[in-house]
């Protein structure tokens, strides 16, 4: 079987359908490459090297996203980032990372098979996650460029703000992945 038709199988959200337009759409981002990224963020050698391996350093300020082409650096606490990367591109940047930042103290690794990406976006999105989301999601509190860890239905997730639409990915585990997509799909009802 090839590698891409394997993938595909090994979706955790394969053939969901959810909302597909206004107000809300749903679709799954599988497979975008996730590395786990430790560090110092006040070595100046550490974000050097992270900037030469991935385009970008990585953020210092809390709950910030650093962007670069079609690579995010998501903030996840004062030395630790989740890299993301286009699918299939993991690999690249987990071989350039520990290139860039050898001799360092730093981690390194590859978790792109734990978590899913859900994408909802849409008028009404913002609505929607915030039916069950502590985080204030207003935009002059959460915009574009920023991501939190928090709990959505239940459910730990990294959300990412990724357009004032507004749009969002949801990065969930993926065992978890079907409940929190059926959780926003039967959510997204009320404003069709």
């Amino acid at each position: 079987m090839a590698k891409s038709t394997q993938a595909a199988a090994h979706s955790p959200l394969a053939n969901r359908i959810g909302p597909d337009g206004n107000p809300v759409a749903l679709t799954e981002r599988a497979h975008l490459g996730k590395i786990n990224l430790r560090g110092d963020a006040g070595d100046k050698a550490f974000l050097d090297g992270v900037a030469r391996a991935a385009g970008v350093a990585p953020p210092v300020k809390a709950n910030t996203v650093a962007t670069a082409g079609t690579t995010a650096i998501l903030w996840l606490g004062p030395d630790e980032w989740l890299v993301v990367t286009p699918a299939g591109g993991q690999g690249a940047m987990e071989s350039s990372l520990t290139t860039a930042l050898a001799g360092q103290h730093v981690s390194i690794v590859d978790v792109t098979d734990a978590r899913t990406t859900i994408r909802i976006s849409g008028p009404r999105a913002r609505d929607t996650v915030a039916k069950a989301c502590p985080l204030d999601l207003h935009p002059r509190e959460f915009a574009a460029g920023q991501c939190a860890q928090t709990l959505l239905a239940k459910t730990d997730v990294l959300i990412h703000q990724v357009g004032d639409t507004p749009a969002y990915d949801l990065y969930v585990l993926c065992s978890f992945s079907r409940y929190l997509w059926d959780w926003l799909a039967d959510s997204a009802k009320e404003f069709a």
